[in-house]
């Protein structure tokens, strides 16, 4: 059973991970076809931003799925999902860094210190790679109780990364529903209302 349950758990986050790369896949589909014509580098810093951002809401959600409905198996899949999306964090970083201003040092720095959505973004990635560095089993072991109480900023990155978006896009709906998604993820968090889904779980279980 226990070897039958990690090959369960090992085909999971291999899904996970391969649905994760498809929006990438996609994306050098397009770029190979000569498909982003318009605007490229725009067009991929977009995309690499908002996949980030939506994996990193899928991770929060895991949690919150399985309290209200049962589901102990979508917990193995907050780490690939974490990963995946610093690793478009890190593309969208680069596409930043390399094909916006070409490494220039002297401009990334000053569109840092002039641009606060830069700024946030910044903080935002510096966040996640924290915790994608201390996401492994020998971290938590390292850690201990600590390993919980870091790995919550992760709700944290999630609101500047939001901001971040808010501030570098004219249309603040798209954001704004990102947001609601985030504000009712930690809601299942609270104490109380998570006792109360508990409940009410318990008693439909009973009725059927």
């Amino acid at each position: 059973m226990v070897l039958v349950g990690k090959l369960k758990a090992g085909w999971l986050q291999i899904v996970t991970y391969g649905g994760a790369l498809l929006p990438w896949l996609v994306l050098v589909w397009e770029i190979w076809q000569g498909q982003l014509i318009v605007d490229p580098v725009k067009e991929i810093t977009t995309r690499t931003g908002k996949t980030a951002l939506i994996l990193l809401i899928l991770s929060l959600a895991c949690r919150p799925v399985n309290t209200i409905l049962g589901f102990r198996w979508v917990l193995r899949l907050r780490r690939p999902l974490g990963l995946a999306a610093f690793l478009y964090v890190g593309l969208h970083f680069l596409t930043f860094l390399g094909l916006d201003y070409g490494f220039d040092l002297h401009l990334i720095r000053e569109d840092i210190l002039d641009q606060r959505y830069v700024l946030v973004g910044l903080a935002a990635g510096l966040l996640l790679l924290t915790l994608a560095i201390t996401s492994s089993k020998g971290w938590q072991k390292r850690l201990g109780k600590n390993w919980k109480r870091l790995h919550r900023l992760v709700y944290v990155a999630s609101v500047v990364d939001i901001l971040h978006f808010a501030w570098l896009t004219k249309d603040l709906r798209e954001p704004l529903r990102y947001g609601g998604v985030v504000a009712l993820l930690l809601m299942v968090r609270v104490p109380a209302i998570k006792r109360a889904i508990g409940k009410a779980r318990t008693q439909l279980k009973a009725r059927w």
